[in-house]
C-alpha cells in the first residue's frame, strides 16, 4: 500500500504537560485508520496535528512526501468533522454542505453539493432547514460538507458520540461503506472500542502519549501485546501463571487451570521461563449444560453471578486456584437454560485460547 501520512518523532508539549510522547506511525493510502485510547491519552491531540490546527514541538509530520511543518490546516489536503459536526443552524442543508465552496467560482455549487447529498444518502434534503434534521442527519451532512472539498484524508474527531445506541451501530457500518466508496484516508478517533473494531485496517492504541499498540483488529482483539491493551479491548479474564519452558511450545503452568501447551505465537516475542499472566476471552470459555459433551479441557465451579442480557448471559464462575471468578459470555440458544447463582456447573476451555502476556 502507499504511505499517505507519516510522523516520526513526534513529540508535542503543552508547558510541563508532555501531551505526544515520540509518535512513530505510518497511515496508508485508501486506509481506515483509528486512534483510540482513554480520555486524555493523546488522540484528538495527534488528530489536531495532522490537520494543522495543533504544531509539534519536535519532530516530523508527512503528508503525501511533504514536510508539512508550518502549513496552515486550510493549505493540508485534510479536512475535519467535528464532534459537534458545528452545523449552522439559520443555513439550509445545501447552504451548510456549500459552505466550503464559497471561494471556489470555478465549481458548480448546485451540482457539486447534489453529488455530496446523495454520496450520503441525504437527496432531495438540501431545501430543509438545518434545525430540523435529526443527530444522524446533522452527522451526514457534516460529512457531505467535508467531502465536497474533496480532501486526501478525512478526519473524524468522536463523530458518533452523539447518538444513540441504535443510531451509533447505523452509522459504523454506513461511514465503513462510504469510506470504500469514496477510497480516501479515513482517520478516526474514538475510545469506543467496539466502533474501532468495526470500521478500522488498523488501529493505534494509545496511553498517556504513548502507542501502545497498532495492529489490525483481530490481532489487536486476540493477540494483545500488554495487559493494558488486553484490558482495553474487550474484555479479558486474567490468571497467574509461571512458564516452565519457552520454546517453539511454551510450557506454562496456570492457576486453577494446571499444566498445558502453548504456541510462540501466543506468547510476547523472547518470553521466558519465570512469573506471567494468562489472558483468556469470555467467549471463548463454555459451561457445559446437562447432556452435553466435550473434548476439551474442563474445570468444576460455582455460578457466582448472572447478568442476562437476551442474546447473551454473561457468568461469573468461581473455581479454585483463581481469586477472581472466571467471567464467561454464552449465547442464549433454544433450549439453553439461564443458570442460576449457586449453581455448581463445569467450565470449557482450551490452550490455543489462552493469551500468555509479561
Amino acid at each position: 500500500m502507499t504511505s499517505l501520512i507519516s510522523l516520526s518523532g513526534v513529540n508535542k508539549y503543552f508547558g510541563d504537560y508532555h501531551a505526544l510522547r515520540d509518535i512513530n506511525l505510518t497511515i496508508n493510502q485508501g486506509e481506515f485508520f483509528s486512534l483510540l485510547g482513554p480520555s486524555g491519552c493523546g488522540k484528538t491531540t495527534l488528530l489536531r496535528t495532522i490537520a494543522g490546527f495543533e504544531g509539534v514541538s519536535s519532530g516530523v509530520v508527512m503528508i503525501s512526501d511533504r514536510d508539512v511543518a508550518g502549513v496552515p490546516a486550510n493549505q493540508r489536503p485534510t479536512n475535519m468533522v467535528f464532534q459537534s459536526y458545528a452545523i449552522f443552524p439559520h443555513l439550509t442543508v445545501a447552504e451548510n454542505v456549500a459552505f466550503g465552496l464559497r471561494k471556489r467560482p470555478d465549481i458548480d455549487k448546485s451540482t457539486a453539493v447534489d453529488a455530496a447529498l446523495d454520496m450520503v444518502g441525504l437527496t432531495g434534503f438540501g431545501h430543509r432547514s438545518a434545525h430540523e434534521l435529526s443527530g444522524g442527519q446533522r452527522q451526514r451532512v457534516a460529512l457531505a460538507r467535508a467531502l465536497i472539498l474533496k480532501p486526501k484524508v478525512l478526519l473524524l474527531d468522536e463523530p458518533l458520540s452523539a447518538l444513540d445506541k441504535k443510531m451509533r451501530e447505523q452509522m459504523q457500518v454506513e461511514l465503513m461503506q462510504l469510506q470504500r466508496h469514496v477510497g480516501i484516508t479515513f482517520i478516526l478517533v474514538t475510545h469506543d472500542q467496539e466502533e474501532a473494531l468495526v470500521m478500522s485496517d488498523r488501529i493505534a492504541v494509545m496511553f498517556d502519549g504513548e502507542i501502545g499498540q497498532m495492529d489490525d483488529p483481530e490481532t489487536l482483539y486476540r493477540r494483545p501485546n500488554s495487559r493494558r491493551v488486553a484490558e482495553f479491548i474487550g474484555k479479558m479474564n486474567f490468571m497467574d501463571a509461571r512458564v516452565t519452558r519457552s520454546a517453539a511450545q511454551i510450557d506454562v503452568d496456570v492457576d486453577g487451570l494446571g499444566a498445558c501447551t502453548i504456541d510462540a505465537e501466543q506468547a510476547p516475542v523472547g518470553i521466558d521461563v519465570g512469573l506471567a499472566k494468562v489472558g483468556i476471552r469470555p467467549e471463548t470459555l463454555a459451561i457445559l449444560f446437562d447432556g452435553e459433551t466435550t473434548v476439551r479441557e474442563t474445570i468444576s465451579g460455582v455460578v457466582d453471578e448472572v447478568v442476562y442480557y437476551g442474546d447473551m448471559t454473561y457468568y461469573d464462575v468461581r473455581i479454585d486456584g483463581v481469586d477472581t471468578p472466571l467471567n464467561i459470555a454464552m449465547k442464549n440458544l433454544i433450549g439453553r437454560p439461564v443458570l442460576d447463582v449457586g449453581e455448581p456447573t463445569t467450565v470449557v476451555w482450551d490452550a490455543r485460547s489462552l493469551v500468555l502476556l509479561p
